[in-house]
């Protein structure tokens, strides 16, 4: 199947609603699979917001947790597991045994594996380079964009702050088109100034306001319910 491309419009609908809404959710709206939401929301850094953790939407067992379909799947009281006392059970079960690591792993592991130095085209169409082989950070984090490390190396460390990006119309993927008179630094309140869905498409503007109200309404719900159990 072909790679789909994001889109800036979409890459910014994605940073809105992920961090309040499901994979699935956030699939149906922008027409994606929640495994590619997921993917490219781990690429960005994206995190889930605190609220969303607290609802049933996360799947997370909580206290009161009203969920009917979590609720039918729990743990009854007396309930005993089907491998309760037999030793090395784990590798009975079908579902425990397809996702054991399969002999020849390792080898196929080392064929993909990428040296330090290594240079990539990300899913945004920047050229990045592999920096580090740090187990502590994720893979995506082990790979800096070309032009940062080009302006770093010019005018040293970015401001806290601050980013840089490439001048209008100058984005390239060319390593030795990527020098500094492309470039450019802005502070991050003028990126999203810049990037604000009222100054980039019609649609997504009012996909952000529905956004906002879909989220107090859960807000507000919530809190009713809380305070209900409070009472």
């Amino acid at each position: 199947m072909k790679h789909k491309p994001w889109t800036p419009d979409e890459l910014d609908a994605l940073r809105h609603l992920y961090p309040d809404w499901s994979a699935a959710v956030v699939g149906k709206v922008l027409g994606r699979k929640p495994g590619s939401v997921h993917q490219k929301a781990a690429a960005l850094g994206l995190k889930k917001s605190a609220a969303f953790y607290a609802s049933d939407a996360s799947g997370r067992i909580q206290r009161a947790q009203q969920n009917p379909v979590m609720a039918s799947t729990r743990f009854k009281t007396g309930q005993e597991p089907w491998n309760k006392g037999v030793p090395g059970s784990t590798g009975l079960h079908p579902n425990c045994a397809r996702n054991h690591f399969k002999k020849g792993r390792a080898p196929q592991e080392a064929r993909n594996y990428a040296p330090i130095g290594s240079l990539r085209i990300n899913h945004d169409g920047h050229l990045e380079r592999k920096t580090t082989d740090d187990p502590a950070l994720v893979p995506a984090r082990r790979w800096v964009p070309v032009y940062r490390l080009v302006w770093e190396a010019a005018h040293g460390p970015i401001p806290a702050g601050h980013m840089v990006v490439f001048r209008p119309g100058q984005k390239t993927a060319v390593l030795d088109h990527i020098t500094t008179d492309r470039l450019e630094q802005i502070s991050r309140a003028e990126n999203v100034r810049r990037n604000h869905p009222k100054n980039k498409h019609p649609e997504l503007a009012r996909l952000v306001q529905l956004k906002g109200a879909i989220t107090r309404q859960v807000n507000r719900i919530n809190k009713e319910a809380q305070e209900r159990t409070q009472a």
